[in-house]
């Protein structure tokens, strides 16, 4: 069973990474199988001609369907994107903006998940799929631990 206590401090460091902070964005929920991300959508987000720039969706996207491999896999494993796929359905104005994450299909080597963009309505903006690597000892624990300074965090399974 995954610990509540690693998932909420996991949840704390990511939300405080440097891209996360750029975005303002941030993971709000992470079960297995399934997480939320969201970010409140500004002027910093529009691309030249003032709507909301692709990449703010693909971002939510990216990060709402890792976070939902995550809970998966095991300590010493970790995954990267190999392919990022976004439908945009619909602009939006500024305001937040909530994706939902979920696995598909997780097998030994990769992983397939997909997620849907929403605004403060509701209303659909953006649907992807992300294609993961799971990784043998790379993006692991260990690695966010080196990489942020952290000396320990609480177990990632517990066994209840």
């Amino acid at each position: 069973m995954i610990n509540p206590r690693h998932l909420a401090f996991v949840q704390e460091v990511v939300n405080n990474s440097p891209y996360f902070q750029l975005l303002k964005m941030r993971v709000v929920k992470m079960e297995p199988g399934r997480a939320e991300s969201e970010l409140d959508y500004d002027k910093s987000g529009q691309h030249a001609f003032g709507g909301i720039h692709g990449g703010v969706y693909a971002s939510l996207i990216d990060s709402a369907t890792y976070w939902a491999a995550y809970c998966d896999l095991p300590e010493d494993k970790g995954a990267t994107s190999i392919d990022l796929q976004v439908n945009f359905i619909s602009m939006t104005r500024p305001g937040r903006l909530h994706a939902v994450g979920r696995v598909i299909h997780q097998g030994k080597s990769t992983c397939l998940c997909k997620a849907s963009v929403y605004d403060a309505k509701g209303r659909l903006l953006a649907e992807g799929t992300s294609k993961l690597l799971i990784l043998e000892g790379k993006q692991s624990l260990k690695q966010l631990m080196e990489n942020t300074g952290i000396a320990g965090l609480p177990p990632k399974y517990t066994d209840q």
